[in-house]
């Protein structure tokens, strides 16, 4: 039986295969983080951005109104 199992626990040592598969998930995974932060400061700035220019928007109008 041990004959069996010993050619079989050898190759799977030996395969590099799992730890590629490992180090593909890892990449994804920093990569989505990386995107999702990305997304997350443009946001905040264009959000900012809008709402410096509707202020000034409002502000001009105000000012033409009198």
């Amino acid at each position: 039986m041990y004959k069996f199992i010993t050619p079989k626990l050898q190759r799977f040592i030996k395969d590099e295969s799992g730890p590629t598969a490992v180090e593909y998930a890892v990449m994804v995974a920093l990569i989505i983080i990386v995107c999702m932060a990305s997304v997350g400061l443009v946001g905040q700035n264009a959000n900012t951005l809008f709402q410096t220019s509707g202020n000034e928007i409002q502000q001009i109008n105000a000012n033409n109104s009198n």
